[in-house]
């Protein structure tokens, strides 16, 4: 049965299989103070043109959210988000867990704008009841997007003005990052990243890793005592060269820079094959997830042979559905999908 209910339904690259596999019989220092983790950490540095930088290798991106949110905001502060930012709609409250109420604006296709975003601050500060509110602490994007978009360096430039202005912090989810800077309408770089971003990190899990995410912090002021903060939040890694020696290796040969190209690719072939078959496409994404209206009857006949993601009921009679190109993903397996509507 094809499926392509997400991108992380794969083990793991082969070439990370590999490096995995070399490690078995040896020895290495823990909690990311080994070899692999410290060469890791000096080529994705390299790769962001961000020489002092703390780089640290978490487990998932849910983790990894609710972290950079308890390390960057102070105990009274929330985050600002479009309302289908990730943080806002399926991470199960994990912000507001730990004691940061999410704060949400309304999207343009899926994205938080900067007009958006300063309004909101705005009124915010000119609320004479302030004092007994959360006060808005930073600005959360992912790239991509939810629904797949792209923010443009214009945009993310927009977002850091926004925040300079009224004290914000500004972080990006990189949980799909392979796939926008795979992307031929992207125009964000890793190094544009690290000069905006206060933090953002790396995805591994949706982009060719067994597993693992990659926070980086260009500053290192921003965060003291990070290290020990992950240990309190019970989030390091005993075991810490289980994730150095994936992301070595995908940042080796420039692998991570290309590992989503036939990923986007594929996607836009899907699309394009969806399109000549008249299927309605709410939304349409330059990168890996394609987004298909149907039928609740024509949906319940296609998941007998198909694997796709609920994404949201249009109405009584309709849902959308999400398909999830990855890495991995071959012709044969769209020739599949498509021969199926």
């Amino acid at each position: 049965m094809p499926d392509f209910s997400s991108d992380y339904t794969r083990s793991a690259h082969p070439a990370l299989l590999e490096a995995i596999a070399e490690t078995a019989g040896r020895q290495y220092l823990p909690y990311g103070t080994d070899a692999p983790s410290t060469c890791a950490r000096a080529r994705i540095r390299e790769a962001c043109r961000a020489p002092d930088a703390d780089v640290f290798f978490l487990l998932g991106g849910t983790q990894t959210n609710r972290l950079a949110a308890d390390v960057l905001l102070q105990p009274y502060e929330g985050v600002l988000a479009a309302d289908t930012g990730h943080v806002a709609l399926h991470e199960a409250g994990a912000i507001e867990h730990g004691g940061h109420k999410v704060l949400t604006v309304p999207h343009r296709d899926g994205k938080l704008t900067a007009d958006a975003a300063a309004a909101f601050c705005a009124a915010f500060y000119g609320d004479g009841n302030r004092e007994h509110m959360v006060f808005p602490g930073m600005i959360y994007v992912s790239q991509p997007t939810e629904y797949g978009t792209l923010y443009s360096l214009a945009e993310l430039r927009a977002l850091r003005e926004v925040c300079d202005r009224f004290s914000l912090r500004l972080y990006a989810d990189g949980a799909r990052l392979a796939y926008a800077l795979a992307s031929p309408q992207n125009d964000v770089t890793l190094p544009d990243l690290a000069a905006l971003c206060d933090a953002f990190y790396i995805g591994g899990t949706k982009c060719g890793a067994f597993c693992g995410e990659a926070l980086v912090v260009p500053n290192p002021a921003n965060t003291p005592r990070l290290f020990t903060q992950i240990k309190q939040h019970g989030f390091l890694l005993a075991k810490g060269f289980l994730t150095g020696v994936q992301f070595e290796r995908l940042f080796r040969d420039d692998l991570y820079l290309t590992i989503g190209k036939s990923a986007v690719a594929l996607a836009d072939r899907i699309r394009e094959g969806l399109k000549a078959k008249g299927c309605v496409q709410p939304m349409i994404a330059p990168t890996n997830q394609v987004f298909v209206l149907l039928e609740n009857e024509r949906l319940q006949a296609l998941q007998k042979t198909l694997r796709v993601s609920f994404w949201e009921a249009a109405d009584d009679s309709h849902t959308v559905v999400r398909l999830a190109t990855d890495w991995a993903t071959t012709e044969a397996d769209v020739d599949a999908l498509l021969a199926l509507f």
